[in-house]
């Protein structure tokens, strides 16, 4: 992919869930964003991709019904760096297999389960992780590095152009980790 005047351009898979929020927090660091819905979508150049948060059953049935599954795994496969948060890490690793992780679904419970603290992320500092239903990381390959751990649990993690995190960085103001995936980004183009 190229960068059209050194600004990065990344999809947010706006099927279902957080996308907005994705969309928000990306402009408001100066990235140029925008919702794949249909497979059309996928025919301009983009740089990265963001999977939201929602319910992962739902997600995955319409990346079938829209035809969408098969063209976004092809371009993760081919090296589209991707970001999945909550039910994104559940469909990275159980519907796309391109982390090498075991996932436990909604760990934390219902929605009445939820809650938010403040921890630390390896690369990207204290960060506030807000858990919805959340899923953890219940074991991680060789080739996985763990980037935080809250409560004894994985809760973010990368392999090579994966990341993936338990939490909804979206619904805070906080852009460290969308910054983080930049990173990422830039490294898969340089």
């Amino acid at each position: 992919m190229k960068i059209e005047n050194g600004k990065l351009k990344v999809g947010v898979l706006a099927l279902q869930g957080g996308f907005a929020e994705h969309v928000h927090l990306l402009q408001k660091i100066g990235v140029e964003a925008f919702e794949i819905r249909k497979r059309q979508d996928l025919e301009q150049d983009f740089d990265g991709l963001i999977i939201p948060g929602g319910e992962s059953t739902v997600i995955g049935k319409l990346l079938d019904e829209l035809e969408l599954f098969i063209p976004l795994k092809v371009k993760i496969d081919g090296g589209l760096p991707v970001f999945g948060t909550c039910a994104g890490l559940i469909l990275l690793a159980n519907r796309f297999h391109v982390i090498d992780i075991q996932v436990k679904r909604n760990a934390y419970g219902r929605q009445l389960g939820s809650f938010a603290i403040e921890a630390e992320m390896k690369g990207a500092g204290m960060i506030p992780m807000v858990f919805i239903r959340a899923p953890y990381i219940e074991s991680a390959g060789k080739n996985v590095e763990i980037l935080s751990v809250v409560e004894g649990h994985i809760v973010a993690a990368r392999e090579k152009n994966i990341l993936v995190t338990s939490f909804h960085p979206e619904l805070t103001e906080d852009t460290k980790i969308h910054r983080y995936f930049l990173n990422i980004v830039r490294e898969n183009i340089g």
